[in-house]
């Protein structure tokens, strides 16, 4: 009994932390708060990079003389590394430079009361974010990470093309979101082709670099980072640790005339309220990110418009699993998707994926009939294997493979909202008739 007790407490502990709410006046501070100390992050990292390279120069000079002298390239290399933290340093300056005011409702630049230039110290975490963010530049915007984008955003452009055809529908009006969107390149890539197309971010980091890249680059390849400097290990050769790429490989801002793309800035459960108001909702590598991945589903069925498709890829790399006094639900993928059909989805057989993709394995096939609202529906899902990975170092001797889930789900066309009147649902526009924006503090 005190076992049962003790967890019911913290249960209670967990769902008070997970709905804590604070005060208009301690949300404003807290947010400017963690923007300057993305601010700072940028900022500081020639430091922090040099901060390495002193390291490693230390311990190189602590060899005797005969050591030294069978590697006599170490020293000029990591000379060669302090000039590349140097231009990214130059690159993530006018970054942060552009995102001072790029917010249309909020203002921080005039609120910090020391010096706003100054260089702070950042913290390990931080830091890894900010490279980890250098690296989405070589997956999203440079010709080095065309073979990822293909594999990784390539199936999802093209179900969109099949579920929303433009033969069949004003594609203008189809409004596709796009969670966790990054940098951008998923969501700009599906607005190139005519539809409506919102992303959505939460990170500052990602936030203020897609801002820079979107509004800001206009001439190809223009730019240059060096985003593997910071591996010292699993490096074949010297010339691998500083080799360049450029970005971006297409002019972000040669899209069709009329188009509607955005990028919204925001919590995704958060910002998202509206029922029923997406053709469709797009994820790559998202729905890990959830502290309660159970109510990214809800969010997601709650949004689309009856008749709507979610189309998701990913593996289940859940982010906040282990993360002190951060609530974190791991769920396999297969209760992920049983909760997927009590919510009613209908998982659809895709075959698309088996004519376009090299699948390294089949694993099931299951037909199954489930009751939802009184009317039956049929139930068809395919799990596969899908191969990919995420901001690759292609010349690093240790590489990472995700074996991903690829799925198309769709809200059946006749489905009411919870508590939603039949009056309500007769008003209901039909899917791919009525995009929509959502109000949310958004780039200018």
């Amino acid at each position: 009994m005190a076992e049962t007790k003790r967890d019911e407490a913290q249960s209670e502990l967990y769902y008070k932390k997970e709905r804590l709410k604070y005060s208009p006046e301690e949300e404003a501070r807290l947010e400017r708060q963690h923007f300057w100390r993305i601010i700072d992050a940028f900022r500081f990292y020639r430091a922090h990079v040099q901060e390495q390279i002193v390291r490693a120069e230390r311990q190189f000079k602590s060899l005797s003389p005969h050591h030294q002298s069978l590697v006599p390239g170490v020293l000029s290399n990591l000379a060669r590394i302090s000039q590349c933290a140097e231009h990214n340093q130059k690159v993530l300056q006018a970054i942060i430079q552009n995102s001072l005011h790029m917010f249309e409702n909020v203002e921080y630049y005039s609120e910090r009361e020391d010096d706003p230039g100054k260089v702070r110290p950042s913290s390990t975490f931080d830091m890894d974010k900010l490279k980890s963010t250098i690296k989405q530049f070589v997956r999203d915007w440079s010709e080095v990470g065309q073979a990822e984008r293909d594999s990784c955003y390539r199936p999802i452009i093209e179900e969109v093309q099949r579920l929303f055809p433009c033969d069949q529908y004003d594609v203008s009006k189809v409004s596709v979101l796009v969670p966790g969107a990054g940098l951008g390149r998923l969501a700009w890539e599906i607005a190139q082709l005519g539809y409506t197309c919102q992303g959505n971010e939460w990170s500052f980091f990602m936030l203020f670099s897609s801002n820079f890249v979107l509004n800001r680059c206009e001439k190809v390849n223009a730019l240059t980072l060096y985003p593997w400097i910071h591996q010292f290990s699993n490096n074949k050769k010297l010339s691998d640790q500083v080799r360049p790429i450029t970005f971006p490989d297409v002019n972000p801002q040669r899209l069709p005339d009329n188009s509607d793309f955005s990028m919204v800035a925001g919590d995704f459960v958060e910002v998202y309220t509206e029922p029923e108001s997406w053709d469709c909702v797009a994820t790559c590598f998202f729905i890990d990110t959830a502290h309660n991945v159970l109510e990214y589903l809800e969010k997601i069925w709650k949004i689309l418009k009856p008749g709507g498709a979610w189309i998701n890829l990913g593996p289940l790399l859940y982010h906040f699993e282990n993360m002190a006094n951060e609530l974190s639900i791991e769920l396999c993928y297969e209760d992920i998707r049983a909760a997927m059909v009590k919510l009613g989805f209908i998982v659809e057989v895709n075959y698309f994926l088996n004519q376009l993709v090299d699948i390294s394995s089949f694993f099931f096939h299951i037909t199954s009939h489930f009751r939802i609202t009184g009317s039956p529906f049929h139930f068809q899902v395919e799990k596969e294997s899908m191969q990919t990975t995420y901001t690759e170092n292609d010349r690093s001797m240790l590489r990472y493979v995700y074996d991903c889930v690829f799925f198309v789900a769709r809200k059946p066309s006749g489905m009411h909202f919870k508590n939603q009147s039949d009056d309500q649902q007769q008003s209901l526009p039909p899917a791919a008739k009525s995009p929509r924006q959502e109000d949310a503090d958004r780039f200018t």
